[in-house]
C-alpha cells in the first residue's frame, strides 16, 4: 500500500468516527471477518511450475467423447451446443470447484449475492443464440407477435442512482444541476453534442452484438486505432462529469478506464446498445435488464445443470497435445493431487488466450500473436453482509445500483433489491473495483497488490470508500467475502477489434477450437455465449462427419 493511500485511509476512517477502520481505539469492536473466497491463486499458478519442468506420470487415463476446457460462459455454451448436436459424452474440465467463471454466484450470511457479472440486458435481434436459449428456459416468450420477458426476472424499479454533492440523484450521468456553476453550461452542451455523435456513429448497425455479426469499415478501423481519450480530445470533449462519466462506463464494462480503451471501445458501449441520452433530451425508457440475487451465478446454474456429474471442479489443465487421431489432455486434480489423462476426438479450449497459448502443445501462430496482444484487467469483487438496512441521504430512492461520483470504485448493487420481501432488512452489498488503470503500468501494478495485499485491508478500503454515502455502513457490517480476479477480462485497446489473429482463432480447428470472449476482444455475456455455441457447434459437426466416415 502507498503511504498516500495509507494516509488516506486512515483520515477517512478517522473522519468517520469509525473504530474498527482505525484500529486504534483500546476496546473498541473488532472488524468483521474479511476473507478471499473462490480458489486460491496459487491453483492457477502452478500451471507455470508444471511448464517448467518434467510432469509426473498419468496415474489415470481417461475417454470423453467430446472435452471442454473452462467452466465460464462460453465453456458452458460451448458444452451445451455439443449436447444439442448429438454428442452425449461431454465433459467439461474447471480449474475452480464451481463453474461460471466470471458470472459466479455465492451466499453470505443466508443471503444469494454475485461474486462477478451481476446482469445481462435484453438480448438484441443479432444475439440470436441467447436470446433461443432464453426462451428455452422460460425467460422470454412471444405474445402477440412481440417479445415478452418474464417480469419476475427483470429488474425492480428504482435501477439506478448516482450520490453527488450529498445526494442521491436518479440515473448515472451526473446531473447538470448538481454540478458546480462554472461547469454546467459545458456539460450541457457537451452532453447534447456526445448524444448526437454516439447516433451517427451507431447508424446502419456497426456497433451490433455479436461484433461478428457487425461490418467492418475503414471508418470503424480508424476508432479502433486510438485510444478513446484521444478520439475525445479531437472532438472537443473536455466537460469534467462528461469525461468522469465515460471513464466510469469503460471502467465497468471493460475494467480499464478510458485511456486504455479504444475509441471504437467507447463508442460500443453506448452504440451498440441503448444510446446516449443528454438529460433535456425526451424521457428515454431505460434499459431492461435481467438480474437476480446471485447475479447472472442464476443463469450459470441453469446452463450447467444439464452436465451433472460431468462437470469437473477443480481441474487444472496443464498439457493438450493435438494427435492424428485425438487429442490428449493432462489434468492435474485438485482433490486428489495427482495427474490424470484425459483422450477425446475433439476439444473446446473456452479459457483466455494467454492460458490457452500456455497448455497447448504446438499453438498456432494465430494464438501466440493474439496472446501477445491481448492484456486483462484485474478486479476485486466485495461481498458485505449488512444486519439492517442503512440510513439513505437525500434524494434518490435506494436503488438496485447505486454509483459515487468520482470514487475509485464503481459502487455496489444491493442483492435483495430483486427480493420480493415486504419490509427491509439484512441484505447483502456487492461492491465492484475495476482494476485496469489507465496504463499497463497501472494494471500490473493493482494484479501484483490484489495478490499481495490481506483481505482485511481491502475490506476496509472497501468499505471506508462507501461510507462516504452511508456513514452507518461501517458499524451495520458483520462480514466481508472477497473475491479476486488477477485476469478477469480482456481490454479492447486500440488494435484489438480489428486483429487478424483474433479472427483466424474464431474459424477453428481440426480438432481443438477456440471459445471464449477474448476472441471479441472484450468480455460480455453474449460474445462469450456466441463463441462457446459456436466452437460447440464446429465441433459437433466435426464429430459427426468423422460417425460418417
Amino acid at each position: 500500500m502507498s503511504l498516500r493511500r495509507r494516509h488516506w485511509l486512515a483520515g477517512a476512517a478517522a473522519a468517520l468516527g469509525t473504530p474498527w477502520l482505525t484500529g486504534c481505539s483500546r476496546g473498541s469492536p473488532a472488524p468483521p471477518p474479511a476473507r478471499w473466497v473462490g480458489a486460491s491463486h496459487e491453483r492457477g499458478h502452478r500451471l507455470r511450475e508444471t511448464k517448467s519442468g518434467r510432469p509426473p506420470a498419468p496415474a489415470a487415463t481417461r475417454e470423453a467423447g467430446a472435452l471442454v476446457v473452462g467452466a465460464g460462459i462460453a465453456g458452458l455454451a460451448a458444452a451445451r451446443a455439443l449436447q444439442r448436436g448429438g454428442v452425449d459424452d461431454v465433459h467439461v474440465l474447471e480449474l475452480e470447484d464451481a463453474a461460471g467463471g466470471n458470472s459466479r454466484g455465492h451466499r453470505l450470511g443466508g443471503m444469494a449475492c454475485p461474486l462477478g457479472a451481476h446482469y445481462l440486458p435484453v438480448p438484441g435481434e443479432h444475439a440470436h443464440e441467447v436470446a433461443d436459449w432464453l426462451e428455452e428456459i422460460g425467460l422470454r416468450r412471444h405474445e402477440s407477435g412481440r417479445v415478452v420477458y418474464d417480469e419476475r426476472h427483470l429488474c425492480h424499479s428504482p435501477q439506478e442512482r448516482l450520490f453527488i454533492g450529498g445526494a442521491w440523484h436518479d440515473g448515472l450521468l451526473p446531473p447538470v444541476d448538481a454540478l458546480p456553476a462554472d461547469e454546467q453550461a459545458a456539460a450541457q452542451a457537451q452532453y447534447r453534442r456526445f448524444a448526437a455523435a454516439v447516433a451517427e456513429a451507431g447508424a446502419g448497425g456497426a456497433f451490433r452484438l455479436p461484433t461478428a455479426r457487425a461490418p467492418w469499415t475503414p471508418a470503424l478501423a480508424a476508432l479502433d486505432a486510438l485510444t478513446f481519450d484521444a478520439w475525445l480530445a479531437q472532438r472537443g470533449f473536455d466537460a469534467p462529469a462528461l469525461r468522469w462519466y465515460l471513464d466510469y462506463c469503460c471502467r465497468d464494462d471493460y475494467g480499464a478506464g478510458s485511456a486504455q480503451v479504444s475509441a471504437w471501445a467507447g463508442l460500443h458501449y453506448f452504440a451498440s446498445r441503448h444510446g446516449f441520452h443528454a438529460p433535456d433530451a425526451d424521457e428515454a425508457e431505460r434499459d431492461a435488464v435481467l438480474t437476480w440475487p446471485e447475479g447472472n451465478g442464476w443463469l450459470v446454474a441453469r446452463l450447467a445443470g444439464p452436465l451433472g456429474e460431468r462437470l469437473h471442479g477443480g481441474a487444472l489443465v496443464t498439457r493438450i497435445e493435438e494427435r492424428r487421431q485425438e487429442v490428449e489432455v493432462d489434468v492435474w486434480q485438485a482433490a486428489t493431487q495427482r495427474l490424470e489423462r484425459w483422450r477425446a476426438p475433439q476439444v473446446v479450449l473456452a479459457v483466455p488466450l494467454f492460458v490457452a497459448a500456455r497448455v497447448l502443445e504446438s499453438p498456432p501462430p494465430a494464438l501466440a500473436a493474439a496472446a501477445g496482444l491481448l492484456r486483462h484487467a484485474p478486479w476485486l469483487v466485495a461481498n458485505l453482509q449488512l444486519d439492517a438496512p442503512l440510513e439513505d441521504r437525500p434524494g434518490a430512492a435506494p436503488s438496485w445500483d447505486n454509483v459515487l461520483y468520482r470514487a475509485a470504485g464503481l459502487g455496489y448493487v444491493d442483492a435483495m433489491h430483486q427480493s420480493l420481501r415486504q419490509l427491509p432488512g439484512p441484505t447483502v452489498l456487492t461492491a465492484y473495483h475495476a482494476l485496469g488503470g489507465r496504463s499497463e503500468q497501472d494494471l500490473e501494478a493493482a494484479r501484483r497488490r490484489l495478490l499481495e495485499v490481506p483481505a482485511a485491508t481491502w475490506a476496509a478500503e472497501v468499505v471506508a470508500e462507501l461510507a462516504a454515502a452511508h456513514p452507518d455502513l461501517p458499524g451495520r457490517v458483520r462480514a466481508i467475502d472477497l473475491m479476486r480476479y488477477g485476469h478477469a477480462m480482456s481490454i479492447p485497446r486500440p488494435g484489438v477489434r480489428g486483429s487478424a489473429a483474433l479472427q483466424a482463432l474464431a474459424e477453428g480447428g481440426r480438432r481443438v477450437h477456440f471459445a471464449h470472449a477474448d476472441l471479441s476482444g472484450y468480455s460480455v455475456f453474449e460474445e462469450a455465449f456466441f463463441h462457446g455455441q459456436r466452437a460447440g457447434a464446429l465441433a459437433a459437426v466435426r464429430l459427426r462427419s468423422r460417425s460418417a466416415a
